[in-house]
């Protein structure tokens, strides 16, 4: 995180704690030895895009893709000009569904991140092609303190937890003071086990409205 942003000041004290130099030193070793995503300088953009301060929604991802040009740092996002990945692709169809909003003609969720949405992977690295090949080295550690620090923001705050290891984030949440809305994966594995018909960006502007929060703008403006 060598950019400043107002996660910062929030988020220093991870780098003296003990995991922080192991951690970095695994992703130093792994991109030294092997092909890893995102590159260097996008690991952190889900912090760096979507300031804490605006948060007022979370998208929970967990690795970040793992095949050539497809992690930028934001969850299921990827640049114009990549092919849509498979859980991009039933998202797009759920938030039709829900929304009436028709799929744009790229996937990349910037629109989203710059309105709130912090569309954040609990591990921020992945060697290429190897899914998981990250967790457990120390990411998650981190990213849980990330989650602690929106979960103890004043206002309403919607935690949208796709699958089991989003939702086994629950428990760091203040379900008193905020809303989780929450289903299956969006992956084609279990998205027509309880993500579509699950209305998550509907459910999600109707928490933020009910707190008298403005709603996302879920549209993405084509490129």
């Amino acid at each position: 995180m060598a950019q400043q942003t107002d996660w910062n000041p929030i988020l220093r004290a991870e780098f003296s704690k003990p995991y922080w130099p192991a951690l970095q030193s695994f992703v130093a070793d792994e991109r030294q030895h092997h092909t890893v995503y995102p590159p260097h300088d996008q690991v952190f953009a889900a912090l760096h895009q979507t300031r804490y301060q605006d948060v007022k929604a979370v998208i929970l991802g967990q690795d970040p893709y793992h095949g050539p040009g497809q992690a930028h740092g934001l969850c299921f996002s990827v640049r114009p000009g990549v092919a849509l990945p498979p859980s991009l692709r039933n998202i797009y169809q759920e938030l039709e569904a829900d929304l009436g909003i028709p799929a744009p003609n790229h996937g990349c969720l910037d629109a989203w991140a710059d309105q709130g949405v912090l569309l954040l992977n609990t591990t921020l690295t992945v060697r290429a092609h190897q899914a998981a090949s990250h967790q457990k080295h120390g990411w998650e550690t981190f990213t849980d303190e990330v989650i602690r620090a929106v979960a103890a923001k004043e206002d309403r705050v919607v935690f949208i937890l796709w699958g089991a290891a989003a939702r086994r984030k629950k428990e760091l949440i203040d379900r008193d003071r905020h809303v989780v809305v929450e289903s299956a994966h969006p992956s084609p594995l279990s998205a027509r086990n309880g993500f579509f018909g699950s209305r998550p960006f509907s459910k999600t502007n109707d928490a933020l409205a009910a707190a008298d929060r403005t709603p996302i703008d879920w549209r993405i403006p084509d490129r």
